[in-house]
């Protein structure tokens, strides 16, 4: 037989291998029955494949347990699959559990064994009677004619293993890191057009967005791993013959596979630093193993698109990648200097003033920075030198960098993508920066920075003259204003001590005081915890009034007694003192005394808006989902203009959105955002991870942040509401539909409507439904200036004003 037809026969041997293989484990002795549990707690933490080599159950992430199946290597497991993987860590108190209705995780929420139910692995079509963890590394369920009826080979995460494949439409999202299971920065996907393409996770998916790519084309082509370490693109359907039809993209295998001493197992993994690469993994019967890299799609981490964040660029030292800051720009997170770099000053309105405020903020370009570039495109191209490129750059507000080269000029705005530096490229690249001697922080040179070569400064004698003048007539202004102050100085201490003695009560009056012992009583010890957030525990207690009635409430414990902690208590306690609204959780009282912090809110029973749409079944019926959505609205609209002191959320998600007895929404935690006061120009906010896919695109370009980054949050939760689905979805039947934006403007162009709610609801006013769609397309609008204020929102969504075709909103993106 020639090398030439070697290939096709052996892959048929392999599938008819594996198709026999697959077949005869349905009856292993192994079988899990039903009932059968696991406890991280507990001597059996897993069930293992017959082989010893693979496990399904509890392993350590994080402060907690998730649930996964994972490799028993030396010297330390590896994670090939995980269930919900961005769920948050399991508690040692959790038990997984297999029932006619898939795999169950049962957390204990009392020490009276009541337990609450969370879905892992649910089956797809009828009960299930058994389950085995197979020694392909696949775990598998089958009904009562040992069929099977669910399959992790059919979900996969980062990671596919020999005999797996990869079907159009399925992707790969790496890990956070090699702890971190859950969806990190890169997608491997297999498009429609059997192209296998690797982007950042949060990109356009354009074709300028991507950084590897097969290359090869057949409509639904799959990616195989078989079990002998071929990595390959077939053409679904076609002879296995033709390799015209098919492309090798690695061969995993080795001559060591004739040694019967050893077993191997392969894998296809997208690793956290967004390469794909192929492992194999030998086992010895001493127990002993070794992992060795077979292929990978890459060589340098540079040529990673988003391997380093924004305003970044990655640097290769020797064989290692670094990321680096763009001068002007600090790292988001120096721990972890993928994550980007912001403008290190704030220009604020400076940039706009006219000329007679230049002597406020001055710029300065500097560089050259060489053999650097990132992906945008230039919105200026001029046919400027270098010098006087510099100088344009530095009139227009919107520039903030230019490529020069020859006679051409090239402005950039923020924030620039994809940086690398790349040997031996002739434009160089300029930066503005501001000088060290205006009023705005100074610039802290990161290590590739350049000393300036180009400074353009304002310079206007008449100017100066003038300001010499006012500055003497101001002295002797000065000197009498100071003389009246003297005078005036042992009544001024007067008022200001008397001020200070009265503006507590003056914030707090509306409030109730409590004793740190109340609260303990009330709370039973802090017992029974509701839920936990960025700045604590919240616990459900019960206060005894004064005509003897009990009051149920919610305990927030502030943990963090740090500066920043301290900070935003007392903005929560002056802010929401004075907020009343059908539509907000009303905070009821406090506690200060010592250390301890703590807040008292009315009590929520039914829960937060998140668990009602993501877990509950059955899903909330349609008249209710708009009633949610009206609600919330008009809390927004209060915080926004009808409150005494107008309020920007910063955080609002469903999460935050809560449901009293009467299921009715209000909207809590708005006192951590600052107060909206006039020519404020930023906020700021702590960032958990369950707000990544709510925040404005404003807060990653470090723009201006107003009430309409409340707008887009709104828009992600209208939606959400709409189709009872996250923003962000992974495990969908088309890549199309992992965005949900992006999903209801397709639908909505399309005229499908009816795909948005069709798994849930049956009885939808298709107006009402459309009318809804527009109204978050429009909110979710990457530029400001068209999401529309909260009033208009109201009108829109009650039917009382027309509402505009909607354009096709940006992806949106995630904080990082």
């Amino acid at each position: 037989m020639s090398s030439m037809a070697f290939p096709p026969v052996f892959l048929i041997l392999s599938i008819a291998l594996f198709s026999i293989n697959t077949k005869a484990q349905t009856n292993q002795p192994n079988a899990i029955a039903l009932g059968s549990s696991l406890s991280p707690n507990d001597n059996t933490t897993s069930w293992l494949s017959p082989s010893g080599l693979f496990a399904f159950g509890f392993y350590s992430q994080d402060d907690g347990f998730a649930v996964g199946i994972f490799m028993l290597s030396q010297p330390e497991t590896t994670v090939v699959w995980t269930a919900n993987r961005d769920d948050p860590p399991l508690s040692s108190k959790a038990t997984l559990e297999l029932t006619l209705n898939g795999v169950l995780v049962r957390l204990r929420t009392d020490e009276k064994n009541q337990r609450r139910e969370q879905v892992i692995i649910a089956t797809t079509s009828g009960p299930a009677s058994s389950a085995s963890m197979l020694n392909s590394g696949n775990f598998v369920l089958y009904d009562n004619n040992s069929r099977v009826i669910w399959e992790s080979f059919h979900f996969p995460t980062d990671t596919i293993l020999g005999g797996q494949n990869l079907t159009s439409g399925k992707n790969l999202v790496s890990s956070k890191s090699v702890s971190d299971h859950s969806s990190g920065r890169f997608l491997l996907g297999m498009q429609e057009d059997g192209n296998l393409v690797a982007y950042p996770l949060n990109s356009s998916y354009a074709s300028e967005e991507s950084y590897w790519a097969s290359g090869f084309y057949g409509y639904k082509s799959d990616l195989y791993l078989n079990r002998t370490g071929f990595l390959y693109l077939q053409v679904r359907g076609t002879d296995f013959g033709r390799l015209s039809q098919q492309r090798i993209l690695a061969d995993g295998s080795s001559a060591e596979q004739k040694n019967e001493s050893h077993a191997i197992i392969h894998r296809a993994t997208l690793g956290d630093d967004g390469i794909f690469r192929l492992y194999s993994h030998y086992f010895w019967s001493n127990k002993s193993s070794r992992v060795v890299v077979k292929w990978l799609a890459l060589e340098n981490k540079c040529d990673v698109k988003g391997f380093c964040g924004f305003n970044s660029f990655c640097a290769l030292e020797g064989k290692e990648a670094s990321c680096r800051c763009f001068p002007g720009f600090d790292f988001v997170d120096p721990n972890s200097k993928s994550l980007g770099c912001y403008q290190n000053f704030d220009e604020g309105h400076n940039c706009r003033e006219n000329e007679a405020s230049e002597s406020i903020t001055r710029y300065n370009i500097t560089g050259p920075l060489e053999n650097v570039s990132w992906i945008n495109y230039p919105y200026s191209v001029l046919p400027l030198k270098e010098e006087l490129c510099c100088k344009s750059c530095l009139d227009d507000c919107n520039c903030w960098a230019v490529y020069t080269s020859a006679n051409e000029c090239r402005k950039y705005k923020l924030p620039l993508k994809y940086g690398k530096r790349i040997e031996d490229i002739t434009p160089m690249a300029f930066f503005k920066v501001v000088l060290e001697n205006s009023n705005t922080p100074t610039h802290v040179s990161p290590p590739d920075r350049v000393n300036p070569e180009i400074s353009v400064r304002s310079k206007n004698a008449p100017i100066l003259v003038l300001a010499s003048s006012l500055g003497s007539v101001a002295f002797l202004c000065f000197v009498f204003a100071l003389s009246s102050f003297v005078v005036y100085k042992h009544r001024a201490h007067r008022y200001k001590k008397l001020l200070d003695s009265n503006v507590g009560l003056a914030e707090d009056f509306t409030l109730q005081s409590f004793s740190y012992d109340e609260l303990e009583r009330a709370t039973d010890g802090f017992k029974e915890e509701l839920g936990r957030g960025s700045f604590g525990a919240v616990y459900k207690g019960t206060l005894v009034l004064s005509a003897g009635s009990n009051k149920a409430v919610a305990v927030k414990r502030l943990e963090k007694v740090v500066e920043e902690g301290i900070r935003e208590f007392r903005a929560e306690m002056a802010t929401i003192g004075r907020t009343h609204h059908r539509n907000l959780v009303q905070l009821i009282g406090f506690c200060i005394q010592g250390s301890r912090k703590l807040l008292v809110y009315e009590l929520m029973s039914n829960g937060s808006l998140a668990d009602l749409l993501f877990k509950r079944i059955p899903r909330p019926a349609w008249r209710e989902r708009v009633r949610f959505i009206l609600d919330v609205a008009r809390g927004v609209f209060y915080l926004h203009e009808e409150c005494g002191v107008h309020v920007i959320h910063c955080n609002l998600k469903p999460q935050n959105i809560l449901l009293d007895d009467t299921w009715t929404a209000k909207i809590s935690d708005f006192g951590f955002a600052r107060l909206l006061m006039p020519n404020q120009a930023k906020l700021s906010t702590e960032v958990d991870g369950t707000s990544i896919g709510y925040f404005a695109p404003e807060w990653q370009k470090n723009a201006l942040i107003s009430v309409k980054a409340d707008i887009y949050s709104f828009g992600i939760v209208l939606l959400e509401t709409v189709c009872c689905r996250r923003n962000i979805e992974l495990n969908v039947s088309t890549g199309d539909e992992i965005i949900l934006s992006s999903w209801v403007y397709h639908c909505f162009v399309a005229g499908e409507l009816n795909k948005l709610v069709e798994d849930h609801d049956e009885q939808v006013d298709v107006t009402t439904l459309e009318r809804m769609v527009k109204v978050g397309l429009w909110c979710v609008q990457d530029d400001p200036a068209l999401r529309p204020l909260m009033k208009n929102v109201i009108l829109m969504l009650e039917g009382a004003m027309d509402i505009p075709i909607p354009p096709s909103p940006e992806l949106p993106h995630l904080a990082s």
